[in-house]
């Protein structure tokens, strides 16, 4: 488990956040519920490095002036024009009860009915899952090597462990193959089309 120094902040002012931030540190909120809110600020380098080697899901140890916190991060706000982390939330869990966290799809495989010409469809790219801190998966992987033209991946078919489970109805589509999309009408409008003149065109004057 990753420790990561924080520091508690008790400056809430615009020109604190932008002192923080241009120092390369990231303000932040610990949160729970026998925590309360404890805003801080820690290390962006190092934040990112931990989720980029560890995942997001990951559990992390903030030491905040020598008070120890076991946390996730449930949102993370960004600047899109810098690519910079700009806030950080941090929930304290407990490691012994189950949580819910969404966990990313990782689609495998090709499926044979792509092969074929179909279309993937992916109407699910993250799932709740329920399960100890620990046990939570940084991605559910889901091959579809198998799945051919008009077959469905449902929840079922994903590879639950007995460490987590997943809060969603077993019927519940991931992914689907449509089948390859028909031209014929397409063409035969467009023959229409081009056969189609104005009155009175081609007459002779």
């Amino acid at each position: 488990m990753a420790t990561l120094t924080a520091k508690e902040r008790t400056d809430f002012t615009r020109s604190s956040l932008r002192n923080i931030r241009t120092s390369g540190h990231v303000p932040g909120i610990i949160y729970g519920k026998d925590t309360g809110n404890k805003p801080v600020s820690l290390d962006s380098v190092e934040l990112i490095k931990t989720l980029r080697d560890e995942g997001k899901n990951t559990v992390i140890t903030l030491d905040v002036s020598g008070e120890k916190h076991s946390v996730m991060v449930t949102d993370l706000q960004t600047d899109p024009l810098k690519n910079e982390i700009t806030h950080a939330d941090f929930q304290v869990v407990n490691m012994s009860e189950d949580i819910e966290v969404e966990v990313p799809i990782h689609l495998t495989g090709e499926a044979i009915g792509v092969k074929n010409g179909g279309v993937l469809q992916q109407p699910l790219y993250a799932l709740t899952v329920k399960a100890k801190p620990k046990a939570i998966p940084q991605t559910i992987e889901a091959d579809i090597s198998n799945l051919d033209v008009n077959e469905v991946l449902t929840i079922a078919d994903l590879p639950a462990g007995g460490d987590y489970s997943f809060n969603h109805e077993s019927d519940e589509v991931v992914a689907s193959i449509l089948p390859p999309q028909q031209q014929e009408t397409a063409e035969i409008d467009e023959e229409e089309s081009a056969d189609a003149q104005p009155e009175g065109e081609n007459k002779e004057q």
